[in-house]
């Protein structure tokens, strides 16, 4: 008999439930949600899973990614069809989604969406995180164009590179305002360092894909110009 499984993924446990066929509940249980821990309780129940389905989310594609690659027929599916097909129900709790989920993946009634492999994930993380040092960065120096402000020190129009001078220039003579700018100009050296540091590992992560691309266009081209010479 056909078996499935839904999967309600949660930070720290999911909840997971397995149906027949019919739709009728073969096992109900909350998991770590870890994948070794998925694939231990999986393979544990010795039954044969024709799909197991879980909602995309943050934590979902490393779940996902560890079921496929223990050889499980999995999908990830699109959230908001998700959320649109549990609309009807009057309760919603992790065990009811995760039942939900395996009735959806038993009737075939879901879309799912691609799963971003672990290089394309890792650079949107490089993106993300040099993006919020660039945010502390510009929020570093407005807070101290503003500190500066209320005691009449006006920062002006400058550059990056002479932000800092103009800084200290401004609070000679001001003991407490050179312990301020001190500790927030520390700050900012140490958010550019990372900022550059976050910069060119971006950038050598978009070498690599176009390189891969390239590579990836230049085997096409010789496999599409090999066949064209037999074809002759």
């Amino acid at each position: 008999m056909n078996h499935y499984a839904g999967i309600d993924v949660s930070l720290e446990a999911a909840s997971v439930c397995m149906i027949d066929g019919s739709g009728k509940i073969v096992r109900e249980a909350k998991v770590a949600s870890e994948p070794a821990a998925l694939i231990a309780w999986f393979a544990s129940l010795g039954l044969e899973l024709t799909r197991i389905g879980l909602e995309a989310g943050p934590l979902s594609q490393w779940l996902y990614a560890g079921l496929r690659d223990a050889g499980f027929a999995v999908e990830l599916l699109e959230t908001r069809h998700v959320r649109n097909a549990f609309k009807i129900m009057p309760v919603k709790t992790d065990r009811k989604d995760a039942r939900g989920i395996a009735e959806l993946m038993r009737l075939g009634w879901f879309r799912p969406v691609h799963c971003k492999s672990i290089e394309a994930q890792e650079t949107r993380a490089l993106l993300t995180a040099r993006k919020l040092v660039q945010k502390e960065l510009l929020e570093t120096d407005s807070s101290l164009r503003g500190i500066l402000r209320g005691f009449g020190l006006k920062v002006g129009k400058t550059t990056p590179v002479k932000f800092e001078g103009r800084i200290k220039e401004l609070v000679a003579g001001h003991p407490n305002l050179e312990v301020i700018a001190h500790a927030l100009l520390a700050v900012r050296a140490v958010l550019w360092r990372e900022l550059l540091r976050a910069a060119a590992a971006c950038d050598g992560a978009r070498r690599h894909a176009s390189t891969a691309s390239d590579v990836g266009a230049r085997r096409r081209h010789h496999r599409g110009t090999h066949l064209c010479v037999r074809h002759r």
